[in-house]
Order: C-alpha cells, then structure tokens, then sequence
C-alpha cells in the first residue's frame, strides 16, 4: 500500500533526499515530504531541520528552506503555512503566508504550496483526483483524536465541491506503532472519540498501550467517506530510521522537523 505510492528520491542538489508522494500526482498536483538529509544545521537538529521554532539559527533554517523548495521544484514565496496547535480546525487559504493557529489547509488556488511541519506526527495529504483542490492537515493524537483529517475532508467538501469518494489520501512517515507507547489520558482520549479505538490501540502492562496513528487516520479518513483504495500509507516509523527522520519522541524533544509540500502548479495560459 505504501511503497509504490511513496518514492524515495535521494541527492536531490546539495544532497537532499525527500520522498515523493506518487499516488496524488495526478496532472498538476505536486506532494513531497522531506528527510533530514542535505541540510545545514549542526546536532541535535543535524541536518534539514525546517522548523525555526526548535532552537536552531534562523539562518541555517532559511538556508535549509531554500535547499528543499529547489529539490522539491517550488518557490518560498509561494508557501502557505499553520502554527499547529495540536487541534483540528482547518483554515480555506487563497494565498501564501500563515494561515493562524490551525493544523488544516486546504486551498483551489494554483500556486499556492501548501506546508504542515512534523518530527513524528502525521501529515495527511488529500487532493482531488481531478486537480481541483489539495488539502494537507497534522495529526498527533491530540487532532487524530479531534479528527483534524475527517474535518479536512469535510472542509474540502463544504468549500469546493469536492465528492470525499474523489479525493486520494496519503499518511506520511510518523512514529509507528512499533514505538508511539501512551498513557491513560491519551487513551481514554481515543477511546472517547471512536468506537474502533480498541483496534488502533494495543494494551500493554501498567496501564499504557502502543497507538497505531497510521490505521487511526486511516479510519478517520475512511468515516469521511475515502475510498480505502484511495487512502496510501507509508508505513515508515520516524522513530526507527534516525539516518532519515527526526523524531521527537526517540531524540528526547531536542530534534528538527520534517515537512510535507502539496500543491496545484499553476496553469498556463
């Protein structure tokens, strides 16, 4: 499910590595998600940080920004981003800049690149299997529990027109259930906003479980109405591959961010 939809391309210009999302390329819409490699910054953020906020020189994040907008084919200028607030409302932007304290974008407007910052939570990607609209949202338990992709979905409908049965989704490399271990808080979190919580949670001794947010968005993405054929997971865990990812958990919160891209390219003529 994951593979062929996720392509890893690797020396992408001064060393850059990011992963194509393959699946929701349809004519005119672009998706990537970065790694860590060919950046500038030095330990603990050691190499493609691209968060300002994690204690890095702005310098070198803006120098790290550059390098992946030139790998990925966009220009800064163009980006549209959140400040991510761990919860699931979802903001309609028609142009680049920050679009407030959400963790949802969606946008019909060509041009215009859509950014979600993650060091092991989700990025859902979604676009219109016509190259209508895109829509890129961050889910940590805290939104996958609020379903910030649910109401992405919803917002793309309500906004564009968009049938949920036509839109493709993609869930990013995030920390797996290999390792993403919770308490009782974000258990009894889950277990109050889904019926199916018990199949995305795995119990173990003392009162804590290991949280599946790759299958819990899956479902969320599913209760939306998109196809499961449609929906492509990556299945890689940030947690477990430190040469590629950061990871918040695993680095003991002092680590860069990944960041995922989606966009319509604009239309000639």
């Amino acid at each position: 499910m994951g593979a062929r939809a996720w392509e890893w391309q690797a020396g992408k210009g001064a060393g850059v590595a990011l992963w194509r999302v393959a699946a929701l390329e349809f004519p005119g819409v672009h998706a990537v998600f970065s790694a860590r490699l060919g950046g500038c910054s030095p330990p603990p953020w050691e190499g493609l940080n691209l968060s300002p906020a994690v204690g890095d020189d702005p310098a070198r994040v803006q120098e790290n920004r550059l390098r992946f907008a030139r790998a990925a084919e966009f220009g800064l200028e163009a980006v549209a981003g959140a400040q991510q607030v761990h919860g699931a409302a979802v903001a309609v932007v028609d142009r680049p800049g920050s679009a407030g304290p959400v963790d949802g974008l969606c946008t019909d407007r060509p041009g215009v690149v859509l950014t979600i910052a993650a060091a092991d939570c989700v990025v859902v990607y979604l676009a219109d299997s016509g190259g209508r609209a895109v829509g890129l949202c961050h889910a940590g338990w805290r939104g996958t529990a609020a379903d910030v992709a649910g109401r992405s979905v919803r917002a793309m409908t309500a906004s564009f027109g968009i049938h949920p049965g036509d839109l493709v989704a993609a869930i990013s490399p995030a920390i797996g259930p290999c390792c993403y271990e919770v308490d009782g808080p974000v258990i009894r979190a889950m277990a109050e906003s889904a019926s199916w919580a018990g199949d995305v949670l795995r119990i173990r001794p003392g009162g804590h479980a290991l949280l599946d947010l790759w299958a819990a968005n899956r479902r969320r993405l599913l209760d939306a109405g998109v196809p499961a054929a449609s929906i492509h997971v990556a299945g890689i865990c940030t947690a477990c591959h430190p040469d590629r990812l950061y990871s918040h958990r695993r680095d003991g919160g002092r680590t860069g961010r990944m960041q995922g891209a989606l966009w319509l390219a604009e239309r000639e003529g």
